[in-house]
């Protein structure tokens, strides 16, 4: 047998002798085990050398410890709560607003705005219609009764109340409203009668008016009466 035989043989004997102990040692967990390559291992075999660590999980808050999100669970919306407060604060405003636009003031009919008239009627007897028109650019309303001052009488006639109106007679411009005026006592029975030439009806809401009266002038006496302002010249008229 050669030496290059025998050394052969010895490498060969050697080599199974440690690979059985190696087996050995991992038997009986007395061995060291491969862990694979070391984590700084792994970044040095990266080119460069830089370390790229995975990201960690997104817990909500950055690395001072501050939160970088809203915390998750946490509801959502509050800082729009803010908002909804401001915007419920417009939407009362706008209320104001809309109740400003919507509470425009009625005008009132009187002497400056309207145009009055007295006309002598045949039926009935012993009546005179006044007529008031809206000469203006606006609705108003002719509230009360005619305040009428016949000549140099010192008193005003009274209202027939049961005359009163059911709503309250609003003139359009060019629209007209009626009252209706009692002179005198149709069998003669009233007193102190006069004859009455100048005429002078003052409003509820203030101003006054001069309609003219017939030439001959007007008769009239202490039944003297008159109606609440009317929307209608019948109703005027049937007192």
């Amino acid at each position: 047998m050669s030496a290059r035989t025998v050394r052969t043989r010895l490498l060969a004997a050697s080599t199974v002798a440690l690979a059985a102990l190696a087996l050995t040692a991992c038997d009986n967990g007395k061995g060291v085990r491969d862990e694979g390559p070391s984590a700084a291992s792994e970044s040095s075999a990266r080119p460069g050398g830089s370390t790229t660590a995975k990201p960690a999980a997104d817990s909500g808050t950055s690395s001072g410890g501050s939160a970088a999100t809203p915390a998750q669970g946490a509801p959502k919306g509050s800082t729009g709560g803010s908002s909804g407060a401001t915007g419920g604060g417009k939407a009362a405003g706008g209320g104001t607003r809309g109740g400003t636009g919507g509470g425009s003031s009625r005008i009132a009919c009187n002497g400056s705005n309207t145009r009055t008239t007295a006309t002598e009627v045949s039926r009935p007897l012993d009546h005179l219609l006044l007529t008031v028109t809206n000469t203006g650019s606006k609705n108003c309303d002719l509230t009360g009764y005619p305040i009428a001052r016949f000549g140099e009488a010192q008193s005003v006639p009274p209202v027939a109340e049961e005359t009163h109106p059911q709503a309250v007679v609003t003139l359009a411009p060019g629209e007209s409203g009626y009252a209706g005026v009692l002179l005198s006592a149709g069998d003669g029975s009233g007193g102190h009668g006069y004859t009455a030439k100048t005429l002078v009806i003052g409003f509820a809401k203030g101003g006054s008016s001069t309609p003219a009266l017939p030439a001959k002038g007007v008769h009239v006496d202490d039944k003297l009466t008159v109606t609440y302002w009317q929307q209608s010249l019948d109703d005027a008229l049937s007192y």
